[in-house]
């Protein structure tokens, strides 16, 4: 439901002044660590993402407020994302929860604001079965995130008022294309599955007018998914665009990783290909997070047109992250790289990683929760991954100076990662200590466990 009344508000720099914990990994250079969601609510799943015109802009959302049932959320930042302050009417005031936010701007700066909206769940996990109006909407901002279009735009919606037994459509997320040299340079896209009674399937729908229409959704998976939200089903979509606009689409299907393309503009694409065989992307009981995706990413480096996927599982007992590679536009693939350097099998999780490729450099960052440090494998870090030799090793840095206990509670089903020109910024959701500990001296469910979004910033300017 709406927030209520919104007042912005300036976040400064969070620097922590309690010593990194005892790690064996170095500090990200240049790290900063900045709060971007109000204390005391229930906050997840950001998105982030930079003016390509103006790097100094830089637009974070989630979804959240005071009360679990939240909407869509806004900050924007002028200053390389050393503050932030939050932006009013981002989110919807007719629907109840507006959340799987995602944000992207496109080659003139505009910022567009992608997320789902609905009343009310189906049954658990079987979204299409008893679900109501729903549906997927963007909002656009012409001055860097700081104020939004009145008006949402309508992807797909179900929005007829007592709407019931509808599709369900669900994890959105919006892509722009800012290849300067892409004949279809300026374009938006937006990707999602939609839940059926009998099956799930991934949509596509494309904007060449900066989001004020889309165009009827075309289905791009070849193979339907199961139609419960759990392994079986596909989800998780994501998109890679070439400096010639070529479009490389990803997501999970049971235990592979599977990949579709497009060479004009979103239009049509070649029929989507299993490509990596991976361990179950719905990962379940993971202590201390009420539940954990590894969901993966897919990358291009521009000057040399090499493709990354990125993703985690347990194939090797604990959670880990890895990233397959492949220079022959998505043909063939690498062997999988463990991207977290712990030892292997030690029992420590690694998990909610999101994968960029510096633009500039070509670097490949991967940000992930790390809890490599913590005997108990509960409190986590945040650790960045870097490699300068296409994908084949890592060094790991750490982002964050101090370990949270996840408490139960819902942490989202992402995180985000972008890189342009040496400096890193990412968006993650940390579960926050309560005030006053519980009688019993246990915290309570993941309902009651608050969450906030950070940013942080890390500039590896000089770093070899």
């Amino acid at each position: 439901m709406p927030l209520g009344p919104v007042r912005n508000f300036a976040l400064g720099i969070a620097f922590c002044s309690i010593a990194y914990a005892q790690s064996p990994l170095p500090p990200a250079p240049g790290a900063w660590v900045v709060r971007v969601s109000p204390e005391g609510g229930h906050y997840s799943e950001p998105g982030i993402a930079f003016n390509p015109n103006n790097s100094n802009q830089i637009v974070t959302v989630m979804q959240g407020g005071v009360k679990v049932e939240g909407t869509a959320t806004a900050a924007y930042s002028t200053d390389a994302g050393r503050t932030f302050t939050r932006a009013s009417g981002s989110g919807p005031a007719d629907w109840k929860v507006a959340g799987d936010v995602s944000v992207a701007f496109d080659n003139k700066g505009h910022a567009y604001l992608c997320y789902l909206a609905f009343d009310k769940l189906g049954t658990a996990a079987y979204w299409a079965h008893d679900s109501g109006r729903n549906g997927i909407y963007v909002r656009r901002s012409l001055d860097g995130g700081k104020t939004w279009d009145r008006k949402a735009v309508e992807v797909k919606a179900f929005s007829a008022p007592g709407a019931r037994d509808v599709p369900f459509e669900d994890e959105p997320r919006i892509f722009a294309d800012t290849q300067p040299d892409s004949p279809y340079a300026g374009a938006l896209y937006v990707g999602w599955v939609e839940w059926q009674i009998a099956q799930s399937i991934v949509l596509f729908s494309r904007s060449t007018d900066q989001g004020q229409t889309w165009s009827e959704p075309v289905r791009i998976s070849a193979h339907a998914g199961l139609p419960r939200d759990d392994n079986g089903s596909v989800g998780g979509f994501v998109q890679a665009i070439a400096p010639d606009g070529s479009i490389y689409a990803a997501w999970d299907d049971g235990n592979s990783i599977v990949l579709t393309e497009s060479h004009n503009g979103g239009k049509t694409f070649s029929p989507s290909r299993p490509v990596i065989e991976v361990g179950p992307p719905y990962i379940g009981e993971t202590t201390g997070v009420s539940r954990v995706e590894g969901f993966p990413q897919i990358a291009i480096d521009p000057h040399t047109g090499k493709l990354y996927l990125c993703w985690s599982d347990y194939t090797n007992g604990d959670i880990d992250v890895f990233l397959a590679s492949s220079g022959d536009h998505g043909r063939t693939w690498s062997h999988p790289v463990r991207v977290n350097n712990d030892p292997v099998h030690d029992g420590k999780d690694q998990f909610y990683e999101w994968l960029a490729v510096d633009t500039k450099t070509g670097a490949v960052y991967v940000e992930f929760y790390d809890r490599r440090d913590d005997p108990q494998n509960r409190k986590a870090q945040i650790t960045l991954a870097r490699s300068l030799d296409g994908g084949k090793t890592f060094s790991n840095y750490a982002w964050t100076k101090t370990a949270f206990d996840p408490q139960g509670a819902f942490l989202g089903d992402y995180t985000w990662t972008t890189a342009y020109n040496n400096r890193v910024y990412a968006a993650w959701t940390e579960a926050v200590a309560p005030k006053e500990p519980k009688e019993t001296g246990q915290v309570g469910r993941s309902q009651d466990a608050k969450t906030v979004v950070l940013v942080g910033g890390a500039d590896f300017s000089g770093v070899h």
